[in-house]
């Protein structure tokens, strides 16, 4: 399992950006990146200067969310589906995304699924339970 360290995320998500703003070729994951980095030009500023983003410090009391994180649960998605693993998930999120008529805003009801079971897991010292994680989805597309 690949876990790199806050500082690296952060590099991936400002290179990545600086390469599409230069016009310089992009590896596939580069371009996974940038593709959900453009719909969130909010977070725009925060990948322009690697150094402040390095630094940067987003509290849950400041009202903001950390974009980093932000765009990681979006990439973890992806590749979920595109691996369907946890089995199931591709069709999931493929419902819940007709249900809502967008494919970002399934991502961002799906990231509240994943925060959750992570948290569970991490809490209870048990392993990710995927069926749960796909259940809740699920039920998120039938509402």
């Amino acid at each position: 399992m690949f876990a790199p360290s806050q500082e690296e995320v952060r590099r991936f998500f400002c290179g990545a950006w600086a390469k599409h703003q230069a016009v310089q070729p992009l590896t596939p994951l580069e371009a996974l990146a940038v593709d959900w980095i453009t719909q969130h030009p909010e977070y725009h500023g925060d990948l322009s200067d690697v150094e402040v983003a390095i630094a940067a410090q987003f509290k849950v009391e400041e009202g903001r969310t950390n974009p980093f994180l932000h765009l990681s649960m979006h990439l973890s998605i992806t590749e979920q589906t595109s691996i369907d693993q946890p089995r199931g998930i591709k069709a999931a999120v493929e419902r819940l995304a007709h249900r809502r008529a967008s494919l970002h805003e399934a991502h961002h009801e799906v990231m509240e699924s994943l925060g959750q079971m992570v948290w569970a897991s991490q809490r209870s010292g048990m392993p990710f339970d995927g069926e749960a994680y796909i259940a809740d989805i699920l039920a998120r597309a039938s509402r």
